[in-house]
């Protein structure tokens, strides 16, 4: 492939966690997550995306929220279970998706508000005005939002990306 071709992202906020008392990177997801994580992979698959790579965060709700989600997708993506996408500012999450090989085409981030909408409102220079303005107004659990960008991982940076759609399970 190309650098010169577009490159899609999806950015998925974990479905909606339980709040026992564990350690924040050990919450579990809530029954509603359990039931919103297979929706969205049902949408990604009813948008024809087919990530080629996931990059999920180490935590136990994201992981769960992939495990749920994977089986919808007609084929699994390689994942890569990744430390440094839990509690990750914006420019960190960046650091990540530049270091994502250039053969990789659809990709998949699994990961954590504020860092999620952060990095969807920062990469967003374009795109369909009414999904930037609901994605500007809540992320909420097992929300996506789907950016294309022209070039390489490496060349990901502030307002490069097209928001093309912005899917929250429960409108």
């Amino acid at each position: 492939m190309s650098v010169d071709q577009p490159r899609r992202m999806v950015l998925l906020r974990h479905a909606k966690a339980d709040w026992p008392d564990v350690p924040d990177r050990e919450r579990p997801l809530a029954d509603r997550g359990r039931q919103d994580a297979p929706l969205a992979g049902d949408w990604l698959v009813s948008q024809g995306i087919s990530p080629e790579l996931t990059l999920c965060s180490t935590a136990t709700r994201t992981r769960e929220t992939w495990k749920l989600l994977a089986p919808q997708l007609p084929k699994r993506p390689k994942t890569v279970y990744e430390d440094r996408v839990y509690d990750a500012s914006p420019g960190e999450l960046i650091t990540v998706i530049n270091e994502v090989p250039d053969d990789v085409h659809e990709l998949l981030l699994v990961a954590h508000n504020p860092g999620v909408q952060g990095l969807a409102e920062v990469l967003t220079g374009s795109g369909e005005e009414d999904a930037r303005e609901r994605m500007a107004r809540a992320f909420p659990t097992a929300a996506m939002a789907v950016l294309t960008v022209n070039g390489s991982w490496k060349s990901v940076e502030p307002g490069v990306a097209r928001l093309d759609a912005f899917w929250v399970p429960h409108p």
